[in-house]
């Protein structure tokens, strides 16, 4: 008589191989690097793009102004590599010194590549009192490279220029150290002097600023 055949047993499954703690956290890592590594591949692209092109003067080197001008006066002012161009400065969202300009402040960029600057007096204004700094009155002059200033008013009893090209773009100029953007008006020199300079300024860069005879001190007047 044929023994009848009982229900067949489950295959047996192989368990998985579980990892040692410290094991399995070193191949997570190393995923999360390889996913972080891919995401900020662009980012970093776009970065060391901005800096050469920083480098070749296609682009000015931005921030965020305070909102708060300043004055900055001297008695001369002698550059070579001359520019100028309009632009917009902003400020940080929710700047007190917004105001009802939205943040923004319409400015006319100099950009000097070498600039030479006598006696010169630099002030802002600070809760009814004046931090105020001066430099280069004992004759020898400031100095700077790659200057560039940000300004609403400029003003000056004499200037003089070499080479001046006016309505220029100023995306194509190659005598400053900075370019303009696309499509806007400008103006560049070989050379400029201006004598008796006046500006009100939002910012100031420069690769290099040396002040011989720097002092500076709070006043209850400014320049």
């Amino acid at each position: 008589m044929a023994m009848s055949e009982g229900p067949a047993l489950p295959e047996e499954s192989t368990p998985a191989r579980s990892l040692p703690p410290g094991e399995e956290l070193r191949r997570r890592g190393r995923v999360r690097f390889r996913r972080s590594a891919l995401m900020a591949a662009p980012a970093c692209a776009i970065a060391a793009t901005l800096v050469v092109l920083t480098a070749q003067g296609a682009l000015a080197a931005q921030f965020a102004i305070s909102g708060m001008p300043f004055t900055v006066k001297a008695d001369t002012l002698k550059g070579t590599g001359f520019g100028q161009f309009g632009a917009l400065d902003t400020m940080p969202e929710g700047s007190p010194n917004a105001g009802d300009t939205g943040g923004q402040v319409l400015v006319i960029v100099t950009a000097i590549r070498q600039a030479e600057l006598t006696n010169l007096c630099q002030s802002v204004e600070l809760g009814g009192t004046h931090l105020r700094i001066t430099a280069g009155n004992r004759g020898t002059p400031v100095k700077a490279t790659g200057l560039t200033t940000d300004s609403t008013e400029i003003s000056g009893k004499l200037a003089a220029f070499d080479n001046i090209e006016i309505g220029g773009d100023a995306s194509t100029f190659d005598k400053p150290p900075v370019k303009g953007p696309l499509g806007v008006f400008g103006q560049q020199a070989d050379t400029v002097t201006i004598t008796d300079v006046h500006q009100t300024n939002y910012a100031t860069t420069a690769t290099r600023f040396t002040l011989p005879d720097l002092h500076m001190s709070f006043h209850s007047e400014g320049c």
